[in-house]
């Protein structure tokens, strides 16, 4: 650490992420460099935001009088452009921390992601490093700020190469920031345009318009002018807005370029008074598998922004944006009682329950054709494994969950599983699924052979999230769900497809099927927990599947690739019909125990291989293959 005395100016350098951000954000070529503006406007709302509601304790900060607003400052004599603000300002440390390190996780990922972009304006403001996005109009920025209730104002000093200046500010800086930030923007040529007034004011009314707080645009003579609506829309009736109103809100609380899928606008009444205006994207965010698995949505209180981390929704419905404004609430309450409180137990309850219904009406809208069915389209595709956490983690909403959820299946793409049911098959009483971390791999999986023989359709789950919620105990209108690669399987009351297919008939030189599934149980040892005739296998020689209780063997993959789970050993299903296992039956009857090791080892191998796995002794498995290959080539 410096020991010089924080009177001097001090250079300090970026953190390494901030320096290679910087980097991108000086050489961009993004079309939407708007972007900087809309940031340092939100930047600046969420300071005044941050007094207003530390002012409820300390009415002392807001002692001068001077009312909280966002001011534009262009100056086209000098090429700068200021943005100033009257909130909560920073003091030496907080610039420091604030304007040279970026304090979250996935930094590294953002960047990658950020470097490929054609178009990075979206990823900079879903991550909140929109600061550092004026970079792409300037080639040198002076940050002066004083901390409300502070005495001493500081000056801020970068030209985004690798590090920046902290110094005390001077006479005259100090006098222009009573309270709060000013930003200057030395612009480059290429960007003197956001000089122009009715750039400004475009930009401003496009991204900007419904911030909470007065934007003022300077004029040349020094005179300013409000040039936004800084109206709560969530406050306002539906009637008196347009689409075009709430994507502008949208893009606003956000941060985001794309249309929502979802807007939902109301207010409730009764035992709480608040006003609601959530939305659903419709694509990904880039921080929705973030592991803090944080919400969105914002919490007012008449007006008074209080937290972004209220958790009013469940966290399978993060993707969800958007502001709760309450009437009720005190100005003053805290994190902890945000999360012990009985009135927002009560609102969580709601929102959760009005957004699931919501969701389950434009679903309703699919089978409709046209415009109405894209939106639940869009949202499933970008949230559809978010989602399906609920299923797993609320039981209560479960049933509606898995309404909601759409399938990929041997029968289609978007299945629900009210389609599932309404196409049973005579005698089918279960929902089939199978688990695994590839469709092409699903689709050739073994455990489909009987399935599909006789036309059952198949659920086929590939989200990581797939291994845990269909771990529980599950049924759909009466229907249990039932995994293909767990426990027994009986589809002989199910008709086949090909009524003319009849079973071929067991060897009859051979020994029976239980001195079969004895020898092989034998010969394998303590390789497999268990080795049965199969009901599921067709074509194929073998299955590996888990028993009736536990883990299926996908989840139980996942958790030993985690740690969480020591693993237990497979059942082995032989298709009696095979001609492998009628070689081996044959090896069995004549006594050749060197053949019957080998296929029997073989047999297991072969099942690993197509549930994904490497054989235990890859170089044992070669030798074997080798050695069954050989004893059937002729002489040479």
């Amino acid at each position: 650490m410096s020991t010089e005395p924080e009177t001097v100016a001090q250079t300090h350098p970026f953190q390494a992420e901030v320096a290679e951000l910087l980097r991108l954000m000086v050489h961009s070529v993004y079309s939407e460099a708007d972007v900087f503006l809309r940031e340092l406007i939100s930047n600046a709302s969420d300071a005044c935001d941050k007094l207003r509601y530390e002012a409820i304790a300390k009415p002392e900060l807001l002692g001068d009088g001077r009312a909280l607003t966002i001011r534009i400052k262009p100056d086209t004599a000098a090429g700068t452009l200021t943005v100033e603000d009257t909130g909560i300002g920073m003091d030496r440390q907080e610039l420091i921390d604030n304007l040279g390190t970026v304090a979250r996780s996935g930094t590294r990922a953002f960047i990658e992601r950020l470097a490929q972009a054609q178009d990075g304006a979206g990823l900079i403001g879903q991550f909140g490093v929109g600061f550092y996005s004026a970079f792409m109009v300037a080639d040198r920025i002076e940050v002066t700020s004083r901390r409300a209730g502070a005495a001493e104002a500081w000056v801020w000093t970068s030209s985004g190469g690798a590090g920046f200046t902290i110094a005390p500010a001077s006479e005259a800086q100090a006098a222009r920031v009573a309270r709060g930030t000013e930003i200057v923007l030395h612009l480059k040529p290429d960007a003197k345009r956001y000089l122009e007034t009715y750039e400004i004011e475009r930009v401003v009314h496009t991204y900007s318009d419904h911030i909470l707080f007065p934007i003022e645009l300077v004029g040349e003579k020094g005179e300013p002018r409000q040039i936004n609506a800084a109206s709560a829309l969530w406050q306002r009736s539906k009637s008196e807005l347009k689409a075009e109103d709430y994507t502008q809100a949208y893009r606003s609380i956000t941060g985001m370029f794309d249309e929502p899928a979802m807007t939902l606008h109301y207010r409730a009444e009764g035992r709480q008074s608040y006003a609601v205006l959530l939305f659903a994207p419709s694509i990904a965010p880039f921080d929705l598998f973030d592991r803090s698995r944080k919400g969105h949505v914002k919490l007012y209180v008449r007006r008074v922004f209080i937290t972004d981390n209220a958790e009013l929704l469940p966290t399978y419905l993060r993707f969800v944006r958007g502001v709760v404004d309450s009437e009720d609430l005190p100005l003053n309450i805290s994190r902890e009682m945000l999360q012990n409180n009985p009135q927002v137990a009560q609102m969580r309850k709601a929102l959760t329950g009005r957004v699931i219904t919501e969701l389950e009406q434009l679903a309703a809208k699919e089978g409709s054709g046209g415009d109405d069915a894209k939106p639940y389209a869009k949202i499933w595709e970008a949230f559809g494994p978010v989602i399906k956490e609920g299923i797993y983690e609320d039981f209560e909403r479960r049933s509606q969950l898995l309404a909601l959820s759409r399938f990929t299946t041997t029968a289609g793409n978007g299945r629900s599983l009210k389609q599932y049911v309404a196409d049973l098959k005579p005698n089918q009483t279960e929902i089939y699924y199978l688990v695994g971390d590839s469709l092409e791999r699903l689709k050739s999986n073994p455990k489909l052979e009987a399935a599909r023989a006789r036309g059952i359709e198949v659920l086929l789950l590939t989200d990581p999230v797939d291994a845990f919620w269909s771990a529980a105990p599950l049924d759909f209108e009466g229907k249990p769900l039932k995994s293909l690669s767990q426990g027994e399987v009986d589809f002989s009351l199910v008709p086949l497809i090909d009524k003319e297919t009849k079973p071929e008939e067991a060897d009859k030189a051979a020994v029976d099927d239980a001195t079969i599934v004895a020898t092989v149980k034998l010969a394998l040892g303590e390789r497999v927990s268990d080795v049965r005739a199969s009901r599921r296998l067709t074509d194929s020689a073998a299955c590996l599947v888990a028993g009736g209780k536990g883990p299926d063997r996908e989840l139980e993959r996942l958790l030993a690739r985690h740690n969480r789970s020591p693993g237990t050993k497979p059942i082995l299903e032989l298709n009696m019909r095979h001609i492998l296992v009628k070689a081996l039956a044959r090896a069995k009857h004549e006594e050749r125990e060197d053949d019957i090791a080998d296929l029997s080892a073989l047999l297991l191998e072969e099942a690993q291989i197509l549930d994904g796995e490497a054989p235990d002794d890859p170089a044992a498995f070669t030798a074997r293959l080798n050695r069954l290959i050989t004893r059937g080539l002729p002489a040479a």
